[in-house]
């Protein structure tokens, strides 16, 4: 126990007990929270990843559609030059 100059029970002690349970709730509180953040940012990487992942595959499907496109548009263009040259 804690007396003061008149003799008397300080509740000093007892304030730093509380305040130190206060810092601790508010430090397992806190790691919650960052916890809770860091599943976020899991979860939100995992489907950027997909997301990335399906954006090259359209990718890769656009570039051999326009491939297929300029093969198709040069073949047209043969088939028109060829009627114009038998006129």
């Amino acid at each position: 126990m804690w007396f003061n100059s008149s003799g008397r029970v300080s509740k000093q002690r007892h304030n730093v007990r509380v305040r130190r349970l206060d810092r601790l709730r508010r430090l397992r509180k806190g790691a919650g929270i960052k916890t809770d953040i860091q599943m976020k940012n899991l979860k939100l990487y995992v489907e950027n990843q997909i997301i990335i992942e399906a954006n090259e595959r359209l990718r890769a499907k656009a570039l051999l559609l326009h491939q297929e496109n300029q093969t198709l548009l040069a073949q047209l263009q043969n088939k028109f030059s060829n009627i114009q040259n038998q006129l």
